[in-house]
């Protein structure tokens, strides 16, 4: 039997043979790095690894043992103290570590260090197979050649460089950062020194004080998710086909009329609606003037009916929505296969059985990865119930939240509202990560895009 080709070959030397017969520029090379690279004259190379690791070395001794040794316990002192100055025989204050910065400066060092070890291996891989090259008599390429072939063979690499260090500042450091905020009980009685406390502040989201407000958000949550994806897709759908219908004239204007709604900003329609939606606002007075209520309806307020303002985020959502997918939709539309239609016509079926048999599969199979991205959207889809409701009706069952609060928006609330839990918000904002990459994974590999890609 013929054996499988692996996709990554095997290296034609070992770590070990290199230790064992390079010669000594090779051995100092696993502890400075950078120092075969230079003997061999590629001067960029080593001096970029061994630059590196001393900066890295002198880093580490001056604050990265600190910052560190810091990170297990966020400071030693944890509160406010005054304590008598005998030097100066007076009393004075001595304020508390601060853990906030101690917690950024040591998952820093973390990620320093997980850095430095890839830039290890790294070096390690290149004195391999510079090893290589020596011991199979093969070419060496010089510095000049090294320096051509960033811009050239490696220009990836170049290019990429500055989005990766981008990604780690902007987004595994603070990412990282709050997640390690979630083991603490960093709040607003804690809001300078504050300790770890393990799953302390899961416990109290899940099962303790605020498990009453969790679950209840979070089935709103899931249901405005839903229904939210499912009316914007499924009128969309209906608008593209009824301006595509033939006999339809001016479709070009009808779209344009449409499309103005979603070029408006979002966060003026909103604020547009909520004023349209007041107490006092046009609706109510147009609907009473009409006589079709006799007292204004509680649309969004405070004291609104929860079904009411619920029901009412999910119709100004579709307002909103409905636009992107019609858009969607129409493209999808115009490039059916006229000839299924046309056979599908021709056998007897009606427009409705085509609609189910041919038309809506079709606009399915396209659009269901950018359906299951819109139903993540609309899981954390802060400004609709922000600018809208600001999560009203308050619920006296719920602590900091309101009837028409998501979980992102209770988040919101619980750092910068009274109590400022910043380990729960914390804690919520790794359980909507956790719920919404989940249901992506299952979501996107049942469908038939993913299955037929």
């Amino acid at each position: 039997m013929f054996k499988r080709k692996s996709k990554y070959p095997r290296p034609t030397a070992t770590y070990r043979e290199v230790w064992a017969k390079g010669d000594p520029s090779f051995k100092l090379s696993f502890f400075f790095m950078g120092l075969a690279q230079l003997k061999h004259k590629q001067w960029a190379k080593g001096l970029a690894f061994l630059g590196l690791e001393l900066a890295f070395l002198a880093w580490f001794v001056f604050s990265g043992i600190s910052s560190l040794g810091m990170l297990s316990d966020l400071g030693v002192v944890k509160t406010k103290k005054v304590v008598f100055d005998a030097s100066q025989g007076v009393y004075v204050t001595k304020l508390p570590d601060n853990s906030v910065v101690i917690l950024l400066f040591g998952v820093m060092s973390v990620i320093l260090l997980v850095a430095m070890l890839g830039l290890y291996i790294a070096n390690l891989r290149s004195v391999r197979t510079l090893y290589v090259q020596l011991r199979d008599g093969e070419h060496v390429p010089t510095n000049r050649e090294d320096l051509h072939s960033l811009l050239d063979s490696r220009l990836h690499a170049t290019l990429m460089m500055i989005p990766i260090i981008g990604i780690v500042a902007f987004t595994i450091l603070p990412t990282l950062y709050m997640i390690s905020m979630a083991f603490t009980n960093y709040d607003g009685k804690h809001p300078i020194g504050f300790s770890w406390t393990g799953f302390k502040a899961f416990g109290n989201v899940l099962t303790g004080d605020l498990a009453g407000t969790f679950f209840p958000v979070l089935g709103w949550t899931l249901i405005w998710a839903v229904a939210a994806t499912v009316t914007t897709f499924f009128f969309g759908v209906l608008l593209a086909m009824l301006i595509e219908s033939k006999g339809i004239k001016h479709k070009g204007f009808w779209r344009t009329i449409f499309v103005i709604v979603y070029a408006v900003p979002q966060f003026v329609s909103l604020l547009m609606m909520a004023q349209f939606l007041d107490l006092q606002g046009p609706l109510n007075n147009l609907l009473m003037n009409w006589h079709l209520i006799s007292s204004p309806i509680n649309f969004i307020g405070a004291s609104a009916n929860p079904l009411v303002a619920r029901i009412t985020v999910i119709v100004v959502n579709m307002w909103i929505g409905i636009p992107v997918s019609m858009l969607v939709s129409t493209a999808i539309i115009q490039n059916l296969p006229q000839d299924q239609i046309e056979a599908a016509r021709m056998d007897g079926a009606n427009a409705l059985q085509v609609f189910r048999t041919i038309t809506f599969p079709q606009i399915l199979f396209v659009m269901s990865p950018a359906l299951i991205q819109q139903f993540i959207g609309n899981i954390n889809n802060f400004n609709v119930i922000y600018l809208l409701t600001g999560g009203y009706p308050m619920n006296n069952n719920y602590n900091g939240a309101g009837d028409t609060d998501l979980l992102v928006t209770w988040l919101y609330n619980l750092v910068f509202g009274q109590t400022q839990r910043y380990n729960a918000s914390a804690v919520l904002g790794i359980l909507i990560f956790i719920l919404s990459a989940t249901f992506s994974l299952i979501a996107y590999r049942r469908t038939n895009a993913f299955k037929e890609g």
